[in-house]
């Protein structure tokens, strides 16, 4: 009976030092990590545009099905591939990078399908004004990089922000629509 007792005292004890142990911090890796966002332009094509400068980190537990994850994205660094299109992003009549310089996005709300993160709910803050926002995983993966010899978490996650809500309302009234595509692609390193 001691030994059933004591195989049972350590099975627990083991299992609860590995589900502690699978709580981990990630860094996001910036050669891996896009933030890219989309808006059509009168009904005929698309403008498309990415921030250069982001950063990230991640803590993630996949046995407990937990985690959070904090984005800070430069609106000083918008790339269109067009100087002109850039400086108006930046301007007053958009991000007003001079005055809002950064977006960030926090959250802590992770919903899992079997082992897998399928959506991450928390605050986006744009413009001074903080929404709630979910962010889809269309995809998520973790695995061993063969050239760093760590784990690494990530996948493409995206929503839809209607941009109204944070007080950008250039060219609404000309007609340009108010909702924007926002896509993180991301890549973190288990530190």
């Amino acid at each position: 009976m001691k030994k059933t007792i004591l195989a049972v005292a350590a099975t627990a004890a083991l299992f609860t030092s590995v589900a502690h142990a699978e709580n981990a911090t990630y860094a996001f890796d910036p050669s891996h990590t896009y933030v890219t966002f989309e808006i059509g332009h009168f009904g005929t094509s698309t403008n498309r545009g990415r921030f250069d400068k982001k950063e990230g980190t991640a803590q993630l537990d996949r046995a407990a099905k937990t985690g959070k994850v904090d984005v800070t994205i430069d609106t000083t660094s918008v790339n269109t591939g067009f100087d002109a299109f850039n400086k108006h992003l930046q301007s007053a009549d958009l991000f007003d990078a001079a005055k809002y310089p950064t977006i960030k996005f926090s959250g802590d709300k992770f919903t899992f399908t079997g082992d897998k993160v399928s959506s991450i709910a928390g605050n986006l803050t744009l413009m001074g004004k903080t929404q709630p926002v979910t962010l889809k995983a269309n995809q998520f993966n973790c695995y061993t990089s063969p050239m760093l010899k760590r784990e690494v978490c990530g996948g493409d996650f995206e929503t839809t922000l209607d941009r109204t809500a944070f007080g950008m309302n250039f060219g609404i009234d000309w007609g340009f629509p108010k909702d924007v595509r926002l896509v993180i692609q991301v890549e973190a390193i288990k530190q």
